[in-house]
């Protein structure tokens, strides 16, 4: 067999070469913009000169801080093509966090949006490596900023050469990476090779994974800088299927009117984006969505309720997926078994709240605490451990890290999960956030479920607090529907759960709270909540 390498610039190139009319969208931040693949290849090579004139040199890091647009997605390619090192910056890290990101992974040149641009002003004078800022922008002249030296994205590519010979690089060398969001501790980096970033975007296209094909419209409404928007864009070019690109318009009426105006079929995102357009459609909102064939959910696990209420009520269907940055990041994903369709509905229902099953290419152990592999019941609880070709074997530059989570070839994901008969996994709870009771596990996410499956319940987070008797209690911190709030009380609530969890699992208390704090992911904070209610201090 030949030897050939599993390179980023093959999924470029097929897009150019088989899909050069298929469209990307991109909602900017003063109008919108739509050009091909074959565009998008001149530009990328254009970008590519450009980075080789700013003195960027293969394995040099480079920073984006973007929303989702065409731009971003240009240097996607010219970053990765060129044999350089892609870093997607989170935009919603604090300022020492990000400080902390940029300084770690030594970026040479941060490509920056406009509107983003007083966020790095802040901590540019704490950067040690950064030599020089791009802003990317629809206006003709820079805007004013206190970065430099500094340069215009589009002057740039202006008299660039519309060719670059990419190179051929080993596809084990680093292409991309990306750091977690730590909810507690510094971010902590992992480094994707050319060979990972191939390998887990054409994963995502087998029809029992998320299925991509050239007749998907995909809307990334998960953010770029998150695991590269769950690599979506590389699997997109790879099948040539249509991109639209929202931009920082997230909220549900632009969402909404992009999926009809694109026709858009596939729209990855986290729950939370789910329940604002749901509500938005409960309020009156009409909107044809009828070409969706999936809302692809992941970064926290889905209600039933949500699931059942988008396809009964809207026809559309939410397809669960499970990973995390050190996982390229899709592990699971939740399509039924064909005999499944046989079920009866709330059957159905259950288990695609669940995450789903392992992908094609990857191991997983799920273990108790005295490391043996547990039942295959659904009940059994037990940490689960990944390998395969696109999960990473250690932290970038953090060796103390690497030691605890990366042991005898296993990543340890922190994550306690059941796994059922059907071999379908779900997440009971995050180590850190199971409730140990009297000697017993209660899963937080699974009470948050069924809580939010309560008519007035738009979210819930159940944290453990401290007990003289049982070690540990569930509070459950619950934010109610505008239109519900102060009619529904605390023993409604435990009302309601008390036919669906057991007896000792009822929350010891319940407290009605604005908004649950979240990540800069999406994920619940819930570090957050334990310490607003540290020592079961319930609020003023």
């Amino acid at each position: 067999m030949m030897n050939y390498p599993l390179l980023i610039k093959t999924i470029l190139n097929r897009s150019y070469n088989l899909f050069p009319q298929k469209e990307i969208f991109s909602r900017c931040l003063d109008k919108d913009f739509r050009y091909t693949y074959g565009d998008f290849y001149a530009r990328v090579c254009k970008l590519a000169n450009v980075l080789r004139s700013l003195g960027i040199k293969q394995g040099d890091r480079v920073g984006t801080f973007a929303w989702n647009t065409h731009r971003h997605l240009e240097l996607y390619y010219a970053i990765t093509c060129s044999g350089d090192v892609l870093h997607t910056l989170n935009i919603r890290l604090f300022a020492d966090h990000l400080t902390h990101i940029i300084n770690h992974a030594e970026d040479k040149i941060i490509f920056i949006d406009e509107d983003l641009i007083p966020q790095i002003e802040e901590i540019a004078d704490k950067l040690t490596t950064v030599e020089k800022y791009v802003i990317l922008t629809d206006r003709e002249e820079l805007p004013e900023t206190t970065l430099s030296p500094v340069f215009h994205y589009e002057k740039l590519l202006q008299d660039a050469p519309a060719f670059f010979d990419f190179p051929e690089l080993d596809e084990n060398q680093p292409a991309a990476m990306a750091y977690t969001s730590a909810t507690t501790g510094l971010p902590k980096g992992v480094v994707y090779t050319q060979r990972s970033i191939y390998l887990h975007a054409l994963t995502l296209c087998l029809p029992d994974a998320i299925g991509i094909s050239e007749r998907d419209i995909i809307l990334p409404a998960v953010q770029m800088f998150h695991v590269f928007s769950w690599g979506l864009p590389f699997a997109a070019a790879f099948m040539g299927s249509n991109l639209v690109l929202p931009g920082r318009r997230l909220n549900p009426e632009s969402l909404c009117s992009l999926i009809e105006q694109e026709k858009v079929t596939l729209i990855p995102g986290v729950p939370t984006i789910w329940i604002n357009i749901l509500q938005h459609l409960e309020s009156g909102a009409r909107y044809d969505l009828s070409s969706l064939r999936y809302l692809c959910n992941g970064g926290a696990a889905l209600s039933k309720k949500l699931v059942e209420s988008f396809d009964k009520k809207y026809d559309v269907k939410i397809l669960a997926t499970y990973g995390m940055t050190e996982a390229s990041p899709v592990v699971l994903t939740c399509p039924l078994k064909s005999y499944m369709d046989e079920w009866e509905e709330d059957k159905k229902y259950a288990w695609k709240a669940k995450q789903g099953r392992l992908l094609p290419g990857l191991e997983a152990r799920i273990v108790n605490e005295k490391g043996e592999d547990v039942s295959r019941n659904g009940k059994e609880m037990g940490e689960l451990l990944l390998k395969g070709p696109w999960v990473a074997s250690e932290y970038y530059n953090d060796p103390e890290k690497s030691a605890e989570s990366f042991k005898d070839g296993w990543y340890h994901t922190n994550d306690i999960v059941t796994i059922d008969e059907e071999g379908y996994i779900l997440v009971q709870d995050r180590s850190k956030d199971l409730i140990k009771s009297g000697g017993e596990w209660i899963s937080s996410v699974d009470l948050e479920n069924n809580i939010m499956a309560h008519p007035a319940v738009v979210e819930a987070a159940v944290i453990a607090i401290p007990d003289e008797k049982w070690q540990e209690r569930p509070m459950a911190c619950v934010v109610l529907k505008q239109s519900e709030q102060n009619k529904v009380s605390a023993e409604d609530i435990i009302n309601f759960l008390k036919d669906k969890v057991s007896k000792w699992w009822l929350p010891e208390s319940v407290v009605f709270i604005e908004q649950v704090p979240k990540t800069s992911v999406g994920k619940f904070n819930k570090k957050v909540l334990r310490e607003q209610f540290a020592e079961g201090k319930t609020p003023a």
